[in-house]
């Protein structure tokens, strides 16, 4: 037993022999004062080496902040999407789609090669838990027909094509959804066209059953073009944190979300 426990132990034996006496006054003994202290300076020193675990963590996480900011990056690379506040096991699922070659980017592929599934998990979760506002979004340059039809496809889905609609999976917020679904908004146009195509082309692919791969198949580029203007024109929500997973099935089997689990 740790010197933590065995304090811990002493004190409630000593408290349990006047648990009898509720209405008498504690005698405040030289030893119950020596074990209060003992256990007050454990605790402090445990908390003091969380916070100085938590401060290392973040020292070697910081690199990773280097080019996704808070808030994402636009660079002449590219852009670099945010990070900060996505679904724990959504990011988990995405480092680890780069180490195992679902996804590809170079500097990212390098950066997660030799890391294991519990270190990858702590960073998924320590970029999970940073909570940042998001900036305004940017108007489109579409007319209201195609924001409109975007807005359709996103919260009604087709039927007549077997479409179902983005909120059906990203939540009604559209924040995403607990573990492992992110949110939609908050995002370039620019990235989120990208995105569509590197899921219809195969550029980026997510386990089995790829729910992703499959729903894009079924978009024209027209649909594409009016989901993601109107996506990137929606504010982010005063509540931006994504939701707790529907109990409802949800309309396509999506290998990503069991692989969370695993």
């Amino acid at each position: 037993m740790g010197c933590l426990s065995q304090i811990q132990t002493r004190v409630r034996m000593l408290l349990a022999r006047r648990s009898h006496e509720i209405l008498a006054p504690v005698k405040i003994t030289p030893t119950l004062l020596l074990l209060a202290s003992l256990l007050g300076a454990s605790l402090s020193a445990g908390a003091q080496q969380a916070t100085a675990r938590a401060d290392a963590f973040a020292q070697r996480v910081a690199p990773c902040l280097a080019c996704h900011k808070t808030e994402g990056m636009v660079t002449r690379d590219g852009y670099f999407p945010r990070i900060a506040g996505k679904p724990s096991g959504y990011l988990f699922n995405q480092l680890r789609n780069f180490r195992e070659g679902r996804r590809n980017y170079p500097l990212m592929t390098y950066t997660v090669a030799h890391l294991s599934d519990d270190y990858l998990r702590e960073m998924a979760n320590y970029f999970g838990a940073i909570d940042a506002p998001y900036p305004p979004p940017v108007a489109a340059a579409v007319d209201k027909a195609a924001l409109e039809r975007g807005r359709l496809l996103t919260v009604q889905g087709d039927a007549a094509r077997k479409l179902p609609a983005c909120a059906a999976c990203h939540g009604e917020r559209l924040t995403g959804m607990a573990p492992a679904i992110p949110g939609l908004l908050g995002l370039p146009r620019d990235y989120l066209n990208a995105q569509f195509g590197a899921w219809r082309n195969g550029s980026r692919r997510a386990a089995a059953p790829d729910c992703m791969a499959q729903l894009t198949q079924s978009l024209t580029p027209d649909d594409v073009n009016a989901v993601s203007a109107w996506l990137s024109s929606q504010p982010v929500p005063a509540n931006s944190h994504p939701q707790a997973m529907v109990k409802t099935p949800l309309p396509l089997e999506c290998g990503s979300i069991a692989e969370v689990g695993r």
